[in-house]
C-alpha cells in the first residue's frame, strides 16, 4: 500500500483529507495547527510529527496551502518534504498559486527526482465536505495521473484534464478571476437594487431566468451573506491573493484587464477592513455598511 501524506488542513484541506480516509486509504496528515491534526487523527488519520516525518518515505504527498511561499517552504525549506520523499514519488499541489510559482515548484521536484502534478480545486467548502470537489489537473504523465486518480475520486466528482504541467494552475487563476469579479459585480447589483426599492427574492428570480444569472447570486450569496452567515469558507484576504495572481499573470503578458484590475482594488481595500477575514460574500456587507443601508437577507 502506498504511503500517502496530506499537508494543509484548512477549511478545504481538512474535509478533503477526511474523505480520503473515509474511502479506506491510510493517510498521514500534517498541519501547523495541532488542533486540526488531532481532528483528522480522531477520524483515522496518522499523525506526522513534523515536515521530515510527513515526507519521509512518502510515495504521494498532497499539499493544500495558502500561497506559493508556503508551498515552497514545505517542499524545499528546512527539513522540507523533498529532502525525504521516496525517489520517483509524487507531489500533488492543490493550492492556488501563480503560474510561474507552479513552474518553479515543478522544477524543484524534478531536481529531487520527484514527479509533480498541479491539481487546484474548484467549488467551495460545502462541496469539499460532501466529497464533490472539482480538480483542474495539469499532467501529461498518464501513469502518474492513474496513481493519483483514486485519491482525487475520493475527494471529488469532477476531474478536468487541462493539459501538461502547470496548466491546472493557469486554469484556476482564470476561473477564480471570473468568480471573484462576478462576486463584486453581484454585490454592487444588490446594493443598487436595495436603493431602488426592489425585493431581493425577485431580483434573484429574474437573475435566474436571464443571461445575467451566475453562481454567486444563485448559490454563494444565498447560502452565505443573504442568510447572515459570513463565517469564512473562502476569505476576502485569500480572494485578494487570487485576484492579485490574475493581475500578475496579466502584467507579465502585457494584457489589459480593466474589470479585473478594478475588482482587485476593491478586494485589496476590503481585506484591510474588519471584514478581511470574513467570507468573500461579505463584500455585500462592506458596500451596505459604506452606504449606510441594512444588508438584505433572505428569510
Amino acid at each position: 500500500m502506498k504511503q500517502v501524506t496530506f499537508i494543509g488542513l484548512g477549511a478545504m484541506g481538512a474535509p478533503m483529507a477526511e474523505n480520503i480516509i473515509k474511502a479506506g486509504f491510510r493517510l498521514k496528515v500534517y498541519d501547523l495547527s495541532k488542533e486540526r491534526c488531532e481532528n483528522l487523527i480522531s477520524h483515522g488519520g496518522m499523525p506526522a510529527d513534523d515536515l521530515r516525518d510527513a515526507g519521509s518515505g512518502a510515495d504521494i504527498v498532497f499539499t493544500m496551502l495558502p500561497a506559493t511561499q508556503e508551498v515552497n517552504s514545505v517542499l524545499e525549506g528546512k527539513d522540507g518534504i523533498l529532502h525525504h520523499m521516496t525517489a520517483g514519488g509524487i507531489v500533488v499541489d492543490m493550492s492556488t498559486v501563480s503560474p510561474s510559482g507552479t513552474d518553479s515548484i515543478a522544477e524543484a521536484c524534478k531536481k529531487y527526482g520527484v514527479r509533480f502534478m498541479d491539481a487546484p480545486v474548484g467549488r467551495q467548502v460545502v462541496h469539499a465536505i460532501k466529497g464533490e470537489c472539482l480538480f483542474m489537473v495539469g499532467c501529461d504523465d498518464e501513469p502518474m495521473f492513474l496513481d493519483v486518480k483514486p485519491y482525487l475520486d475520493a475527494m471529488g466528482t469532477t476531474i478536468v484534464r487541462c493539459g501538461g504541467t502547470g496548466m491546472g494552475t493557469r486554469m484556476k487563476v482564470v476561473n477564480n478571476m471570473q468568480i471573484l469579479t462576478i462576486a463584486e459585480v453581484t454585490a454592487e447589483a444588490i446594493l443598487l437594487s436595495e436603493k431602488l426599492g426592489l425585493k431581493l427574492d425577485l431580483v434573484k428570480q429574474v437573475n435566474a431566468d436571464t443571461t445575467a444569472t451566475n453562481g454567486q447570486m444563485q448559490f454563494t450569496f444565498p447560502t452565505k451573506v443573504f442568510s447572515g452567515d459570513t463565517a469564512p469558507g473562502f476569505t476576502i484576504e485569500l480572494a485578494h491573493k487570487d485576484m492579485a495572481l490574475a493581475m500578475e499573470a496579466a502584467n507579465e503578458l502585457k494584457l489589459q484587464l480593466p474589470s479585473c484590475e478594478s475588482a482587485e482594488g476593491v478586494y485589496r481595500r476590503v481585506k484591510k477592513s474588519p471584514l478581511g477575514k470574513k467570507d468573500f460574500s461579505a463584500l455585500l456587507e462592506y458596500w451596505c455598511e459604506l452606504n449606510k443601508i441594512e444588508t438584505p437577507r433572505i428569510n
